[in-house]
């Protein structure tokens, strides 16, 4: 709903009073059911132009512009498109800016973030799941009858659960941010970042049948979130043939990675994996990570063996640090020998490191990454 004042571009001409006036096009019928399913969704009809829109919300055009430029929504010239709904969301998030609880820019990177992550859901729910739903059920039945009562009985389930799992996430979310050292802490943070990337997936796409390879992804895609969360990760996102994962801790980090590696190798479907994982300060927006520490984990990915984890130095630094990965073997050695004179347990390392050869990586200059296994003898 990209509009201004004056109604550029959208073949709409305002009236002297500042009203728009009638579109000099004739607007096309729209499709009876679309329509119908419109209101049912939204719960409630069409009344307003975006101008009336904005007017009603007490909020300048330009404002309300923003906003709908943000959460995704298309031009619609000054068409009569916009329910009391909209007209609510304008005044609401309009609202937190003159309370001063958000600033503007800020309240544009709220409706930016919010419209990008539902518009993917919604997409989603879509193709995957109502497509397959209503094809009729019965010869005769045509998909229109099926449609409307299916999204009906859907609609509050759905919303009731997308709220649920929204409340539980921000729950999360603010606990980890609460927790922060300082307040510098909760923008820029010190985490574990790893890529998981399927190896030769290109050459797959050019061999495997287009609905094969959605199928193939969506399961990499699953197992992948599965375990990241399963484990204590957070999943930032997915790129097809790539996931983005984060962790607090460089132990759970590296769990994560080595079950993807185990994971998907006893999967004969799968083609092999491989991951890169970086330590450091990673600056965090609108959910997405970003920083040199990203950049780093994204190259390590790229020069990893099949099947395998490659890690940065200070990556290793902190396994070590934490009791997690002996310096060396030589080191773990001596640490079983000492325990076993003095009558304790002996040091329980979970993962090893091996220090790899010194490379050059465009734009992070020479780095030494170290390969990450499990210890002999670990689950």
């Amino acid at each position: 709903m990209t509009v201004d004042d004056t109604g550029s571009g959208t073949g709409v001409h305002p009236a002297p009073d500042g009203e728009p006036g009638r579109d000099a096009h004739a607007e096309p019928e729209e499709n009876p059911l679309a329509l119908r399913l419109e209101q049912l969704i939204l719960g409630a009809e069409r009344r307003y132009t975006p101008f009336q829109a904005a007017r009603s919300a007490g909020v300048s055009m330009e404002l309300a512009s923003r906003f709908w430029r943000a959460m995704g929504f298309a031009d619609i010239g000054q068409a009569k498109a916009l329910t009391e709904a909209d007209v609510l969301a304008l005044r609401r998030l309009a609202g937190l800016v003159e309370a001063g609880l958000l600033s503007e820019a800020m309240a544009v990177q709220v409706a930016r973030s919010t419209g990008q992550t539902t518009a993917r859901l919604a997409e989603w729910q879509i193709d995957s799941f109502l497509e397959g739903l209503t094809e009729p059920p019965e010869p005769g039945m045509t998909r229109t009858e099926v449609t409307y009562p299916l999204v009906e009985l859907l609609l509050p389930e759905l919303e009731e659960f997308l709220i649920y799992v929204w409340r539980r996430q921000l729950a999360a979310a603010t606990g980890r941010v609460v927790q922060a050292a300082d307040d510098e802490e909760m923008v820029d943070r010190r985490l574990a970042v790893g890529f998981a990337d399927l190896v030769g997936f290109t050459r797959l796409t050019r061999r495997m049948e287009e609905e094969e390879l959605g199928e193939l992804v969506e399961a990499f895609e699953t197992t992948a979130a599965d375990l990241v969360a399963a484990h204590g990760g957070r999943l930032i996102k997915t790129l097809g043939d790539e996931v983005l994962y984060a962790a607090d801790d460089a132990g759970t980090a590296a769990e994560i990675a080595l079950r993807l590696i185990e994971t998907m190798a006893n999967d004969e479907t799968m083609p092999e994996l491989r991951v890169g994982i970086a330590f450091g300060t990673v600056t965090t927006r609108m959910g997405d990570v970003f920083g040199t520490t990203v950049n780093l984990a994204s190259r390590l990915t790229s020069i990893a063996p099949r099947d395998a984890v490659l890690v940065d130095g200070a990556f290793a630094e902190e396994l070590i640090r934490t009791a997690e990965a002996p310096a060396s073997e030589t080191e773990a050695a001596e640490a079983a020998a000492t325990a076993e004179k003095e009558g304790k347990e002996p040091p329980s390392y979970r993962f090893a490191l091996q220090p790899m050869w010194q490379r050059p990586v465009r734009g992070l200059g020479v780095i030494e990454p170290w390969l990450l296994t499990r210890r002999d003898g670990m689950p």
